[in-house]
């Protein structure tokens, strides 16, 4: 390979990772029907053809995306120990792992949460991953102080609170991660300590 070339080549795991890695924020700019494949190999300074080989059309990269992002979430609270989840060190670096994701893929959230510009079975997708995320989160909350028959919803109000919150942080990017962290582990550890229902 001539050694000037701008674009070295990678290995396949690499370049999917890279592709992944570069529509992330430019669907999260503009959008799903915005955003063409043609677009994304320009911005990696590589062909189309060098994206197909990965992805077979647009919809399937984009479901890509939001399915890497579902998988990853199962990985903020696998080192916790529910029983204690009201502990505050152990929230604050749970909350502080998941603030670091977020700024790392701040473009994740706009997708999954923002992003209304596509078709029906990628909103059946959205749906399935917001589920996830409260799933993650019910061990959490039955381990702590909330009545037994509200740790679903309990579940889920932290899970938009976060979203809103994160949203918000992305939107207001002068805003330090120090207080988005101060704020989220106050109200999760008000949520979760309060008296224990029957």
């Amino acid at each position: 390979m001539n050694p000037q070339t701008s674009t070295r080549r990678m290995a396949n795991p690499e370049r999917r990772q890279a592709i992944l890695d570069t529509a992330g924020p430019m669907f999260a700019a503009r959008g799903y029907f915005a955003t063409r494949l043609g677009d994304v190999a320009e911005a990696m300074g590589v062909t189309k053809p060098v994206v197909y080989r990965h992805f077979d059309s647009k919809r399937e990269l984009y479901l890509a995306i939001l399915r890497r992002h579902e998988d990853d979430l199962p990985a903020f609270t696998q080192d916790l120990d529910p029983s204690r989840v009201t502990n505050l060190d152990q929230l604050a670096e749970l909350l502080d792992g998941w603030l670091d994701y977020v700024a790392v893929h701040p473009y994740a959230w706009q997708i999954l949460f923002r992003d209304r510009t596509a078709d029906e079975g990628i909103e059946t997708v959205r749906g399935e991953v917001s589920d996830r995320a409260r799933e993650v989160l019910v061990p959490l909350v039955a381990a702590s102080a909330a009545p037994r028959a509200e740790v679903e919803s309990t579940a889920e109000f932290l899970r938009s609170g976060l979203v809103g919150l994160v949203l918000w942080w992305i939107d207001h990017p002068r805003t330090s991660k120090a207080m988005i962290h101060a704020t989220a582990t106050r109200l999760v550890a008000q949520i979760l300590r309060q008296e224990k229902g029957e």
